[in-house]
């Protein structure tokens, strides 16, 4: 039979009318799309020009609704308004949490503030969030909101004390590399203006009494900590530290090493709590009040037990918020899973695409950072295919008078077979995410993630759940134990799997614009209804596909402390142990394996190194300038020469040498450098951080301010 025009032309009409509900589904996408273009822009637009085309866009789709323009032209108007809000809004809220951020000081201060809450560790040591009363040589007005201060204290001061620290005080790190996460643009939402580093031990202040907005968080945290330091001590710092950071979100006592072993084995996104959780949590509410309204008959004929249980869900929900100490990927899962509880309170259906499509339009208009962050994109993502999964899912008749084994295997088949293709769906919708933003792939995590699923959702987290309730009453002791043991099972598991051959694999992220490309084919196959929607699986695959960019021949980090060298498809790190983040997220970005620089060959010292003979990079990062004469040298030896320094002259065997100074780090940040012509030309391209990150409130620093 003859395909003809018009028979394929009736189809797609047929393909285009079926999505006639859906259509609404793609607005939270332009909103989206509205945000996420005004974080990719170079330079902080005016504020009156995104209002002025916000109200304009709006007016002109609520005037098309009006005169009844034809459909097409409606969603067109509509789409348009909604990208105009998201710009609109994200403009909003960066006005809204803008606040001092500290400049860059030259020498050590003395901190005086309260302590807010406990963050995680970092390689130096204990993290605490401060809020500062007096920063010596700050002004009260340009006195940061919060600080983020690594501690040289063995345990770190608790929520609510009052302390006093001398340390170094810096703005929030750029980049490590151009493209990088940017930590600035977090700390400026998170309204952190400073990150301190103290040089000793921290001691009591006297301090103004605290806002009493201050004192209720404050309040709330030492609650937080005091539990966690509960759970760590009956269940020891290895399953605790877990269980901390699972039900508190304090990781003060998270392993490295464990933390290495859960991220290798694909299972890291049970520490951070996030949809997962407060779906296990909310979920075990409601199925438990549910149950027990219906083993009270009395109850039962009363009242609607599923709207009971609705209500425990979202106090269950809004309970673990407020104890997770509601950070932003808890608060998108609360949101999310509010929104589904509140359909159950309407009569409406918890889980479909439009009360997901709610659920990320009221996070963005709350948060429009969320956009570009991966905990949104991955979330979301990861949803959006589950409840596609479900839409799609066939619905088998019951069963009539079945022996009960035949049920019993066929059920048990189903519930397998749901659960294998419910972890690979989600993985193949997180995985682009995953390989763009944090540059690897868990081989082994679809295998690990579902011999621990059962373990998490059905086990540990409801024996927390229990567990943290009845803990400030003593009450806690048996299940924190049930807990602690299906932790130990569940890391036992993330070792073995982490410790197989080729468990790791290290991916160089894409240009830019790929991810938004694969987030638009994600959607697409998620959104669209019909066969047509298997068009977005190329797009979908765009971040695995697309061809990298070329490697850059060198990297040199801010202030110029640390640089690495592209040799024999390595990256080779010069000073190994110093900046060595910054150099594992520069290897990490470009797929590329670090190695340390060979003892042989090279001329290093207290404040530089260079190589005996003709090499790519020479460094000095001495806090003074170097004298003319070990600059010559420094040229002689290298073709690319970094001082951390201004320096005012070169000699002349710095001719035709690519120097670089403190000048040029301050202005630029860290930079990637790429050969081109011969290498006698010495001709580089020069990616800096600054290109990239542009002239934006979170990329400014101001000079320091005499107070008055």
């Amino acid at each position: 039979m003859a395909i003809t025009r018009e028979a394929v032309a009736d189809w797609l009409s047929a393909q285009v009318a079926a999505q006639t509900l859906r259509w609404r589904l793609w607005t939270p996408v332009a909103f989206g799309a509205g945000c996420a273009t005004y974080f990719a822009l170079r330079t902080e637009p005016p504020m009156w020009p995104l209002f002025l085309f916000a109200v304009v866009a709006s007016g002109a789709w609520l005037g098309g609704r009006r005169l009844h323009l034809a459909r097409v032209w409606s969603l067109i108007l509509l789409m348009l308004a909604c990208f105009a809000l998201g710009l609109a809004a994200a403009k909003l809220r960066t006005a809204s949490v803008a606040a001092p951020v500290t400049p860059t000081l030259e020498r050590p201060v003395v901190i005086e503030g309260w302590v807010v809450d406990v963050d995680s560790p970092g390689s130096a040591g204990p993290r605490v969030i401060i809020a500062p009363v007096r920063i010596r040589g700050l002004a009260p007005e340009a006195t940061p909101v919060r600080i983020r201060a690594t501690v040289r204290d063995a345990t770190p001061p608790e929520p609510g004390q009052a302390i006093r620290l001398f340390a170094i005080l810096n703005p929030p790190p750029a980049p490590a590399s151009p493209g990088a996460y940017d930590f600035g643009r977090t700390a400026f939402f998170q309204r952190i203006g400073g990150v301190a580093f103290s040089l000793g031990e921290t001691r009591p202040a006297v301090v103004p009494e605290a806002p009493w907005r201050l004192r209720l968080v404050m309040k709330v945290n030492a609650f937080r900590f005091d539990l966690a330091k509960r759970i760590v001590a009956r269940q020891g710092e290895r399953a605790g530290g877990v269980a901390a950071a699972m039900t508190t979100g304090q990781e003060a006592w998270l392993d490295p090493a464990e933390v290495d072993i859960m991220r290798d084995s694909g299972l890291a996104h049970i520490l951070s709590i996030s949809g997962l959780h407060m779906a296990v949590v909310g979920g075990f509410a409601f199925f438990l009040v549910r149950l027990l309204v219906a083993l009270w008959p009395w109850l039962a004929l009363r009242v609607s037990g599923k709207k009971v249980a609705a209500w425990a869900g979202l106090l269950a929900v809004g309970t673990y918020l407020v104890v997770s100490g509601a950070p932003p990927p808890a608060e998108r899962a609360a949101i999310t899973a509010s929104i589904a509880f509140l359909a159950v309170l309407l009569d409406r259906q918890a889980i479909t695409m439009h009360a997901l499509a709610v659920a990320a339009f009221v996070v963005l208009l709350l948060q429009p950072e969320a956009i570009v962050t991966p905990g949104f994109q991955m979330s979301f993502a990861a949803t959006a295919a589950l409840v596609a999964l479900v839409e799609a899912w066939p619905r088998r008749p019951r069963e009539i008078s079945a022996p009960w084994p035949i049920l019993a295997v066929q059920r048990t088949g189903t519930w397998i077979g749901a659960a294998v293709l419910a972890s690979l769906v989600a993985g193949a919708a997180t995985g682009p995410f995953a390989m763009q933003h944090f540059n690897r792939s868990a081989m082994y995590g679809l295998g690990a993630n579902l011999a621990t699923a059962p373990l998490s959702d059905f086990l540990i987290m409801p024996a927390l759940a229990l567990g943290a309730l009845l803990e400030p009453v003593e009450l806690g002791a048996p299940f924190l134990w049930l807990a602690a043991r299906g932790i130990d099972l569940m890391l036992a598991i993330g070792e073995w799997v982490a410790g197989l051959p080729g468990a790791v694999r290290t991916i160089a992220s894409a240009p830019d614009i790929v991810l938004p490309i694969a987030f638009i084919g994600i959607l697409f196959c998620c959104l669209w209804r019909g066969p047509l929607r298997w068009l977005g699986l190329p797009l979908a695959c765009a971040v695995l596909i697309w061809p990298r960019t070329p490697t850059p021949d060198l990297w040199i980090g801010d202030s110029g402390l640390q640089a690495a060298f592209v040799q024999d498809g390595h990256a080779v790190v010069m000073r190994p142990g110093v900046r060595q983040f910054a150099a594992d997220v520069w290897t990490r970005r470009r797929g590329l394996e670090p190695t340390d620089r060979s003892t042989e060959g090279w001329t290093c010292g207290r404040f530089s190194c260079a190589p005996e003979a003709s090499g790519p990079v020479a460094l000095w990062w001495g806090r003074r300038a170097p004298s003319l004469e070990q600059l010559g040298g420094l040229c002689r030896s290298a073709s690319v020469v970094s001082i951390r320094t201004v320096v005012s002259a070169l000699p002349s065997s710095c001719a035709g040498r690519l120097v670089l100074d403190g000048l040029d780090y301050t202005r630029g940040g860290a930079v990637e450098l790429k050969r081109e012509g011969p290498a006698a030309a010495n001709r580089w391209r020069a990616l800096w951080v600054s290109d990239v990150r542009g002239d934006r409130p979170w990329s400014r620093v101001a000079a320091a301010p005499l107070p008055g």
